[in-house]
């Protein structure tokens, strides 16, 4: 099943899972795709728009230049996603608890977002914006960070041993979050 250019709006897909299928050129707005099967589905420069996706379970998923705006997307595995063209944008999301273990997110960004105790463990985060993110808690272990922007990030601990992040860009004050793990005091 193929669909283009269509707008669903205020659909609930937690009873009857979104139909598998190829989507291209849609936009979901105030969908609800919570705990729902969201499984061998292809989006393809896509835009979700104020959804709650929190839960959905991702094996195979392909996202290929998608857009969140304002979503709620806790505890997600964007591992079990299909890496394939992998490509996402996040802007105002809430996707505390979700992991990207060894994904490539090249290039990617995060606008104004919690990530709050998300998993970016071997992830090749190379080039990413982190701007106006809230990294409580976040795993970066083994992680590429070359030329990452984390100048408007916070809340960020990072052991520079255990990440490449050549080129990386950070503020004064963020900074300190690169010497968590010596337990030293900065006045």
């Amino acid at each position: 099943m193929s669909t283009e250019d269509k707008d669903f709006n205020g659909k609930d897909f937690t009873d009857v899972s979104l139909p598998k299928g190829e989507y291209e050129n849609c936009t979901f707005t105030n969908c609800l795709f919570s705990g729902s099967s969201l499984s061998e589905v292809v989006f393809i420069d896509c835009r979700f728009e104020t959804c709650d996706l929190s839960m959905a379970i991702l094996q195979g998923t392909a996202f290929r230049d998608i857009q969140f705006r304002g979503c709620k997307m806790l505890g997600l595995h964007f591992e079990d996603c299909n890496s394939f063209l992998f490509s996402v944008s996040f802007n105002n999301c809430q996707l505390n608890l979700s992991s990207f273990y060894k994904l490539n997110l090249k290039n990617s960004a995060f606008r104004d977002c919690s990530l709050q105790e998300v998993d970016f463990t071997e992830a090749n985060m190379t080039g990413i914006l982190l701007q106006n993110c809230d990294l409580t808690g976040a795993t970066f272990e083994y992680t590429i960070l070359e030329k990452a922007d984390f100048r408007t990030a916070t809340h960020y601990s990072i052991d520079p041993e255990k990440v490449q992040m050549k080129k990386a860009k950070f503020s004064i004050p963020g900074v300190i979050g690169l010497l968590d793990k010596y337990d030293i005091s900065i006045e």
